[in-house]
């Protein structure tokens, strides 16, 4: 069987299956650069730890002072238009993920970086980071989700302050306009990304699934819609073991041992 972690370029992976965490390291000169290719292979590995067994939380973090600058330009030009089409799938791929999935940013977070840091769960933010969607630089938008994913969470206005300006948003401007989860200095982003890891691993893989489909779901549904799954899923719950296990440890004031059934 051929391993799903190996034949990549511009990242690694690394498991910690004490730890129930699988980590995708971007690893690609001074800032970090994103190749199209490397999109692809991206998309590959979040499925693949989706499925693996041993992880249960997976984070997205950089070696060096920033997470990414973006994509590799010329790349957009040597493209085919089918492998163009596409980018936002391939970059949308930690949203599909069941398992919960941590960006922990820092420095410059640009373009596809910004992206794909958008498209996960929670966003961990060192005071360094600077969010930036600089395509009407180059005299295009972004192309990976940036703009829509974007607007759901500050607003048209402030995205088309962002977008058509390419203007460049600092940590705490970003938490406070809720893009980021969580702002700390920035020796304590890798302390803060472990114990959110720590923190999520403790809760019912199975109710944390739900939790997250649910809420991807019904982002765009109306109220009455979303009131309506919400009670489907509540239901379902009630009848997983996870749920009994719960409240059966409440009641014996221990910790719940969470098997995700």
């Amino acid at each position: 069987m051929t391993d799903p972690y190996s034949d990549i370029d511009g990242f690694r992976v690394e498991i910690d299956a004490a730890q129930q965490r699988g980590d995708i390291i971007l690893d690609r000169g001074e800032f970090n650069t994103i190749s199209m290719e490397q999109r692809d292979q991206l998309k590959r590995v979040f499925e693949a730890l989706d499925e693996d067994d041993r992880v249960r939380v997976i984070v997205v973090r950089a070696i060096g002072q920033h997470f990414s600058s973006g994509g590799y330009i010329m790349g957009f030009l040597e493209a085919t238009p089918e492998h163009v089409s596409k980018l936002a799938w391939n970059i949308a791929a930690p949203a599909r993920c069941s398992k919960p999935v941590i960006a922990a940013n820092r420095g410059y977070c640009f373009g596809v970086g910004f992206e794909l840091s958008l498209a996960c769960d929670f966003r961990i933010v060192s005071e360094t980071v600077q969010y930036a969607l600089p395509e009407q630089k180059l005299g295009q938008i972004p192309g990976s989700g940036g703009s829509a994913r974007l607007q759901k969470i500050v607003g048209i206005t402030r995205t088309k302050d962002i977008v058509m300006r390419s203007r460049r948003i600092k940590g705490q401007q970003a938490y406070d306009w809720g893009i980021a989860t969580e702002i700390v200095v920035d020796d304590q982003l890798e302390a803060a990304t472990d114990a959110l890891v720590k923190e999520l691993v403790g809760f019912s893989p199975l109710a944390q699934r739900t939790a997250k489909k649910l809420l991807n779901d019904t982002e765009d549904s109306t109220l009455a819609i979303a009131i309506e799954l919400e009670g489907h899923c509540y239901s379902r719950l009630r009848s997983s073991e996870d749920f009994a296990e719960g409240v059966k440890a409440f009641h014996e004031k221990r910790k719940p041992q969470f098997k995700g059934l």
